[in-house]
């Protein structure tokens, strides 16, 4: 008999140790050699005989009644139908299947003596069985968890404690066994709640409302945590609402009693699984969208009917689970789901970088939208479009400018972990240095050595035969012997150039880069300048982006494994040849800087970097939360 999990979220990693009570609402299908079971906690599937399901027939009955130890013990030791009974048995406790300990409806706690209207928590402080059924079907010990509720007081605070939000809150909280107090707060918004509980130990709150048109409901905490969430939530989906250009419809004031319940009903369960020390229910569905260790909240439409979870953390992080300092992203993925976290369309604080409707030929483009520069969401909105070999680089090159420039463009330097914030950092000032220093010819670089890389002559041939640009190159040493170099693409201009007397002169920047081999640097600077012809079509952007080139390859190759044949002509190919000399090449930039040039992997691993680095005002506070290193661009360039 073998058994296979189909849920990663077992009882092994939630510590269930099991117990003679199959869980309630275990759902069984019969195969043909085999059982699938699958319940609120876990599932698994067991396959490989055709006597499976005749041993489940016999153990069925026992186990959903809570006899499985009297059913046991009359079967004989070390018997075929005893050992293939014990498999089974061993493999649902394995996926959280059987409810651990006594069942939630016996054992009454003693300090539960206070009458309950509802009937759900009687004088005796027995449990009602609906509610008996739910918390042994999840908790992984009932008893306690129905003690905790049965300790339990919840109060509904809302300006008018009869309006759909309230009512539907009071009745979801009252069919959940809790009393329930009814409390009128004038200095909250007509349509937010607050939802209480009290009981042996802290309190805690959750928030449900309305932003716009969007409901939400907030993440389990403090008061003071649950009104700050619930104010910067509804500030974000209203202005996030009004950002999206207009078209949503204004917000009613009456509330369809189905998207009111709704609301209730999720807040009041997470509000009854925080109580009860059960896990939140935003962690249930497995969602890959969910980032592990922040907090998330539910998020509901009307019109069409639809509610799901996103992780976030609002401006004020008052309590300590709300403190969160997640380390580096373990690779490329992991970023992007972070950048999706910080940059969702409705309750993000940070720009989305998304195609849109960008062509994504002959360069992946992605786009997004800065606030204007004045506090806040007011001014006039900034777009920001950039490129990359691949749509995924190009999201994360975006974002991480994108970041910069709402800190402050001069200031600091944002990267997915600490080798990409520097990588990027140090490229921008040597590229800054090498454009203010008189050219000497004697560090021009043969055109040999890298008018031959493979993805040169690809973003060289799209710039100038594809596209039509005129345009020249320059590859330079940025020292006598030291392996880094700076490549610039210029425009080349129709008529002569300054001091010419025939011919074309150059002209702007298209594009630059300071990369360690002179292949790379001239790759790198003719795609930047292939990116900025392909974003001139879709107007001015938010400044030049700056020459960031392999700083990203570390990342991006981190965990990929790449064919014999994907050699520097593929992007993948040539992430992994970049990563393999990124580390080296950054000491050689520091040194050439003036700074230490030693960035150990310790260092470059480090999950909390140093607090001097940066302020911790938005959005760098929430950068780092999320992971993201935030540089001082001033003191890491010197």
């Amino acid at each position: 008999m073998t058994g296979g999990n189909t849920n990663a979220n077992t009882g092994r990693g939630r510590g269930a140790s099991g117990g003679d009570r199959l869980r309630p609402g275990t759902a069984v299908t019969p195969l043909r050699a085999g059982l699938h079971l699958r319940g609120r906690r876990g599932s698994v599937t067991l396959e490989g005989s055709t006597a499976v399901p005749v041993v489940w027939g016999l153990l069925e009955e026992p186990l959903r009644a809570g006899r499985l130890a009297e059913f046991r013990e009359g079967l004989e030791p070390g018997s075929a139908v005893r050992t293939a009974v014990d498999t089974l048995v061993g493999q649902l406790a394995e996926h959280d299947l059987l409810a651990p300990g006594p069942p939630a409806a016996g054992n009454p706690p003693a300090a539960a003596g206070n009458p309950d209207p509802t009937g759900a928590v009687d004088p005796t402080g027995a449990v009602d069985p609906a509610v008996a059924q739910w918390i042994d079907a999840v908790a992984g010990r009932p008893a306690d968890a129905a003690a905790a509720l049965a300790t339990a007081r919840a109060e509904v605070l809302a300006r008018d404690p009869a309006n759909p939000f309230a009512a539907a809150a009071v009745r979801a909280l009252e069919a959940g066994g809790l009393p329930v107090t009814r409390t009128p707060d004038p200095g909250l918004p007509g349509d937010r709640v607050l939802l209480t509980v009290r009981g042996a130990g802290r309190d805690r709150t959750v928030a449900a409302g309305r932003g716009g048109a969007t409901g939400y409901v907030t993440a389990p905490g403090s008061p003071a945590q649950a009104r700050a969430d619930a104010a910067a939530l509804e500030a974000r989906l209203a202005d996030g609402e009004g950002g999206a250009g207009g078209g949503a419809a204004p917000q009613s004031h009456e509330v369809p009693r189905a998207f009111a319940a709704l609301l209730a009903g999720a807040a009041a369960h997470r509000l009854m699984c925080a109580a009860a020390g059960l896990p939140d229910p935003a962690a249930e569905g497995d969602d890959p969208r969910l980032l592990p260790g922040v907090p998330a909240v539910l998020l509901a439409d009307a019109r069409p009917a639809r509610a799901d979870h996103h992780s976030w953390l609002g401006p004020e992080r008052i309590d300590t689970d709300r403190r969160v300092r997640l380390g580096p992203p373990a690779g490329l993925g992991e970023a992007l789901r972070r950048i999706a976290a910080l940059g969702e369309r409705r309750c993000g604080s940070l720009p989305g970088p998304l195609p849109g409707e960008l062509a994504q030929l002959p360069v992946p483009l992605a786009t997004c939208t800065l606030p204007g520069p004045a506090t806040g969401n007011t001014g006039t909105p900034r777009t920001l479009t950039g490129g990359a070999p691949r749509l995924d680089l190009a999201r994360l090159e975006l974002f991480c400018r994108a970041a910069e420039l709402l800190l402050g463009e001069a200031a600091f330097t944002v990267g997915a972990d600490p080798g990409h914030a520097r990588g990027r950092a140090l490229r921008h000032a040597a590229a800054r240095r090498l454009a203010a220093a008189v050219t000497d010819e004697r560090t021009a670089v043969d055109p040999a050595r890298w008018s031959g890389h493979p993805q040169f002559r690809h973003w060289w041939t799209t710039l100038t035969v594809r596209l039509g640009s005129a345009a020249q190159l320059e590859v330079h040493r940025a020292a006598p012997r030291a392996e880094a170099y700076r490549a610039v693409v210029r425009r080349t201009l129709p008529g002569p150039g300054p001091g010419q007397a025939s011919g074309r002169g150059p002209g702007p920047v298209l594009g630059e880069a300071v990369e360690a081999t002179p292949g790379d640097a001239a790759s790198f600077a003719a795609l930047a300048a292939v990116t900025a012809v392909c974003t001139a079509a879709y107007g001015a952007s938010a400044g030049r982006p700056r020459p960031s080139g392999g700083a990203v390859a570390p990342l991006a190759a981190a965990g990929v494994r790449t064919a014999a044949w994907e050699d520097l002509g593929w992007t993948a190919g040539w992430l992994a040849d970049l990563a393999g000399r990124e580390e080296a090449f950054q000491n050689t930039l520091h040194q050439l800087s003036g700074a230490h040039p030693a960035v150990t992997p310790a260092t470059r691993c480090t999950p909390d970097p140093a607090p001097d680095l940066a302020p911790d005002p938005e959005p760098a506070g929430l950068l780092r939360s999320f992971g993201f290193t935030v540089l001082r661009t001033a003191e890491e360039a010197r």
